[in-house]
């Protein structure tokens, strides 16, 4: 028997399975389908690293147990290859995009071939592909024709360096995450889509779905649904300040008002204001932070007052003063606040600041401490008609007396901010819009897209902010498609998370230049059944693809409301020293390099048994060499092999329990307890010195999702027909999962004091019989009475003696 060689094995398996397209999703509709799906990465030049295996190695084992249950599976992969990264590393090593794109995609492609994923290479997409992207600028020009995208003022981060608008998430410390540069807030014309307008079906229907609780909560929050009232305070000047509140019962606490930096109160009332130069430095300090540092709770509370100006209680009559502060933001609710700091932490942190009134409404004990006191269930406190009333009943009450007075409304509110939409950067789908002085923005037809990206020597950002392709003058000047006079096309191009929004649509019909994929495909492998994906994007990309689903729905392309029916969430994979990998910890762990010295299957094995796979875990190199180990010793099982066409008697329990466990786990996610239960039935193997062809044959075929090269070159070496790809998925026996015989502990008084082994089926006077005959428990009980039994069948049998 020759040694294990991972080298010699796995590139072959991986050759076999290409050349056969082993793992090519049939267009047999007449199987039950099964789609899974992870989410395609980011082809960046530092390639993979050994986090990305862990999310596709488990749903590899989930899509190749499907096969083997007889499913048609498709398992696709693909790359989100537009984006900032790329055009960055681009305009400094003076190399085109799609040059560099190509270059990443053919690196990752590489690695991921050579860990021996399952994927259906056959239906690969592309997002830089103008055969995709076409259908990219398709799905924006029928949410522009329903009116779900619109051009507006919108202010937005903005990076002075790379000269592009940020998400909030990318702005940290008030710089560029990605280049260090300083950040301020700017105000651009942006196309927005308007995924508010499906705020209320996005919360709702995640009742349709089976996300795990962490998933769905992410949601729930970022979409940010609540119930309360809109209210007007009457200001100087006549003017009035709209809020929106959801604990109207306090109104009787508002002591005093904050409006966002940019509430345009104040240039209304500038004539009025004492201080408005103060002011305005302070509004260009908040310019220079995102929304997330604005709003970050343990941060300490700035503000100025607007001196000259007040506000007027409408439940107390009583004037107020208002503050800018930074902790309120203009893209929530109105941009103002009733500040009621007897009951919200932030008001009071600021009311002690600048010396405030702190007035109590909720009945709870030391009002210094009612800020950080659960009060929706208190009684009301000098709040005048709403006095000794329950929190629940003043809600109502005092909604309807604000709606009487005609200064208030009921509202339902969303967190959720409609979706920016414009980038003003090269590498990236262009926006299919033409403008034109007589026809407004009119739509590029259908029939002339894709509107693909022109080549140019210069993609570096302008200092105006306009897209590098607004200097493209042959490209911009063109027709209106309306009324035939002069058009210019739009220049500036959608985000990376356009061709993210959908892309799992393409993988059913992802050759097809007539339309997005053909309603058959749709119709049958359409919901995803599994997807799996990191937690950091279970906000924006998941919300995102569901707008975007639930829009092609509404328009008829789409059979289901959701698209993915189950959605799981991985841990990361952090260094040895237990911190996130990156360059800069230099802590990186190159998956080329564990292949090379350990082999696909021993990383395979042991990404999946590292721990909890939705936990983040640490790398450990020694972890790396045990489950080499183990492997090397699955190859030696060829050496106690012996003819036998069914599971031995001994073993017989075992490997059915084991069939059964593996089997659930991988349904589960628990891939380290299935290894585990592997791992114990090969020590019983060769505890017994022999194994069994029958057993053999189901041991290779529980391993092979795990470690599919191994366990294939271990099938054709020992003469089983095919290949276990083709095999039918191991079955178990409940009946004979269960042991003949049990260990039971033997109490006395409740403390354990023996052990005994019985049949299984054994019933209580036989257990009585065998415990008293036990010597130990004999010396407990000799000369007591025997005055209760308890008897818990299979696990304790409790003797109480006095």
């Amino acid at each position: 028997m020759k040694e294990y060689n991972p080298k010699e094995i796995e590139k072959k398996w991986q050759d076999i399975w290409e050349e056969r397209g082993t793992f090519y999703a049939s267009d047999d509709k007449t199987k039950p389908k099964y789609y899974a799906l992870v989410e395609f990465p980011y082809p960046s030049g530092q390639g993979l690293h050994v986090g990305h295996p862990r999310s596709y190695t488990a749903l590899d084992i989930v899509a190749r147990k499907r096969r083997m249950q007889g499913y048609n599976v498709l398992y696709p992969m693909g790359w989100d290859a537009f984006g900032l990264p790329t055009e960055n590393y681009a305009i400094k090593n003076k190399i085109h995009p799609r040059i560099v794109t190509e270059r990443n995609i053919a690196r990752f492609k590489a690695q991921l071939k050579s860990i021996g994923l399952s994927f259906d290479w056959s239906r690969e997409v592309d997002t830089t592909d103008p055969k995709y992207y076409k259908w990219t600028q398709w799905i924006f020009l029928k949410l522009f024709e329903k009116g779900l995208a619109y051009k507006k003022e919108a202010s937005i981060n903005w990076c002075t360096a790379c000269k592009i608008g940020l998400a909030n998430e990318e702005v940290v410390n008030g710089v560029c995450e990605r280049c260090g540069g300083e950040v301020v807030r700017k105000v651009k014309n942006q196309w927005m889509l308007k995924i508010t307008e499906y705020a209320e079906r996005l919360i709702q229907d995640l009742q349709l779905v089976d996300y795990i609780e962490r998933v769905k909560i992410q949601q729930e929050n970022w979409i940010g649904r609540s119930t309360g009232m809109e209210i007007d305070f009457a200001v100087t000047g006549g003017k009035q300040i709209k809020v929106y509140t959801t604990r109207p019962d306090t109104l009787f606490g508002a002591t005093y008002m904050v409006i966002a930096p940019e509430h345009p109160l104040i240039d209304e009332l500038k004539d009025f204001v004492a201080n408005l130069d103060e002011i305005e430095a302070y509004k260009e300090q908040a310019n220079k932070k995102s929304d997330f540092e604005r709003t970050e709770l343990a941060k300490e509370k700035t503000g100025v007052e607007i001196k000259g100006i007040k506000a007027v209680n409408p439940a107390t009559e009583k004037e107020i003063p208002i503050f800018v502060s930074d902790y309120v933001l203009m893209s929530y609710g109105t941009g103002a606040i009733m500040a009621v700091p007897g009951h919200d932490t932030r008001d009071w942190e600021f009311a002690k600041k600048f010396n405030l009134p702190i007035v109590e409404v909720v009945a709870g004990g030391n009002i210094e401490e009612a800020a950080y006191t659960d009060t929706e269930n208190g009684i009301m406190v000098n709040s005048g008609f709403l006095n000794g009333l329950e929190v629940k009943e003043a809600k109502e009450k005092i909604s309807d007396w604000l709606e009487e007075k005609g200064i208030g409304k009921r509202k339902v509110n969303f967190k959720l901010r409609d979706w920016v939409f414009s980038r003003q950067r090269y590498w990236g789908e262009p926006i299919p819009l033409i403008y034109c002085e007589k026809c407004g923005w009119v739509p590029v037809p259908e029939e002339e897209l894709p509107v693909v990206l022109p080549e140019v020597e210069s993609y570096e950002p302008t200092d105006t902010g306009e897209s590098p392709l607004a200097n493209i003058r042959e490209w911009v000047e063109t027709t209106c498609p309306k009324c035939g006079g002069k058009g210019e096309r739009e220049t500036d191009t959608m985000p990376q998370w356009a061709g993210s929004s959908w892309y799992f649509l393409r993988y059913t019909d992802p050759h097809n230049d007539k339309e997005l994929a053909s309603k058959e495909n749709l119709d049958y492998w359409l919901p995803i059944d599994w997807y799996n994906g990191g937690m950091e994007h279970t906000t924006l990309h998941l919300l995102y693809s569901r707008f975007w689903h639930k829009f092609l729905y509404d328009c008829g392309v789409v059979p289901t409301p959701e698209p993915y029916q189950k959605r799981t969430s991985h841990g990361m994979i952090l260094g040895e020293n237990s911190e996130k990998m990156s360059k800069s910890r230099g802590n990186v762990v190159n998956p080329d390099e564990i292949i090379e010295e350990y082999g696909a299957d021993t990383l395979r094995v042991y990404e999946m048994f590292i721990g909890d796979f939705e936990k983040s875990v640490p790398w450990s190199q020694n972890g790396i060499k045990g489950c080499r180990r183990f492997l090397d010793r699955v190859w030696k099982l060829q050496s106690i092999l012996t003819d036998g066409d069914a599971f031995s008697k001994e073993l017989e329990t075992s490997l059915h329990k084991t069939i059964k466990k593996v089997s659930e786990d991988f349904e589960n996610l628990k891939f380290n307890t299935a290894i585990a239960a592997l791992m114990s039935l090969l020590n019983e193997f060769n505890d017994r010195g022999q194994i069994h062809r029958a057993e053999f044959k189901t041991f290779l075929m529980l391993l092979n999702p795990i470690a599919p090269h191994i366990t294939e070159e271990l099938w054709q070496i020992n003469g089983y027909e095919g290949m276990i790809a083709e095999q039918s998925w191991p079955r178990w026996d409940e009946e004979k999962t269960k042991d003949a015989m049990v260990e039971i502990a033997v109490q006395v008084n409740g403390k354990v004091r023996a052990a005994i082994v019985i049949p299984a089926e054994a019933s209580q006077e036989d257990v009585k019989k065998k415990a008293l005959e036990d010597e130990k428990i004999i010396c407990f009980i000799q000369g007591k009475n025997i005055v209760k039994e308890i008897y818990v069948p299979g696990k304790i049998y409790n003797i109480v003696v006095k």
